[in-house]
């Protein structure tokens, strides 16, 4: 049985505040009062996901030294801001849209699919010593979970106003996906050298 990694001061205290930034990311997630609109509830639901990967990218700037990931967190923490401040000034108009109850609970059926898959994942991610490859998987797990929850939201009769906005947020997602799974790959190759 392999012998449990030896885990720093400054990895316990960034593993710390990202067990907090996940704790209130699910609660928000959850404990959503949910109307007969399911563009309403979307937005709800995803703006605690977009401010997760907002703190959980100024929670990896406070320790890392990496100028990629660096790189990367500044732009999630650009871009999903962004993403909150137009779902934000739609908020009002697109709760109008509704839906019939049958509508609604194959939505929330599939919601709960993903978002239970990704707490799991994000919940018990693998731990290492490098906090660059702690933000890699858990950010690459809830990225995951966002582009699922976009495209769930896209199968139904919603806000007109939302739909570019999740086509944006989903090709921005894959975007971001797609260079943190090669900056991660890059990161265990280096420390299997060293």
């Amino acid at each position: 049985m392999a012998k449990p990694i030896e885990l720093s001061n400054v990895t316990k205290a960034y593993l710390e505040e990202y067990q907090r930034i996940l704790k209130k990311m699910m609660q928000g997630m959850t404990y959503v009062t949910i109307t007969c609109s399911i563009s309403e509830n979307f937005i709800k639901q995803i703006i605690p996901h977009q401010v997760a990967a907002i703190q959980m990218s100024e929670n990896v700037l406070r320790y890392t030294t990496n100028i990629p990931v660096q790189n990367l967190a500044l732009e999630i923490i650009r871009t999903h801001t962004e993403m909150v401040e137009s779902l934000e000034a739609i908020q009002n108009r697109c709760c109008v849209v509704q839906n019939s109850e049958y509508e609604l609970y194959e939505y929330m059926c599939a919601y709960k699919e993903i978002t239970e898959a990704m707490f799991n994942a994000m919940c018990a991610p693998p731990v290492s010593n490098s906090i660059n490859i702690n933000y890699l998987r858990e950010m690459i797990v809830h990225h995951q979970g966002g582009i699922r929850l976009a495209q769930n939201v896209l199968r139904f009769c919603i806000c007109q106003e939302l739909i570019p906005i999740l086509r944006c947020m989903i090709q921005t997602l894959c975007e971001q996906l797609e260079a943190m799974e090669k900056l991660l790959d890059s990161l265990q190759n280096c420390d299997c050298e060293c």
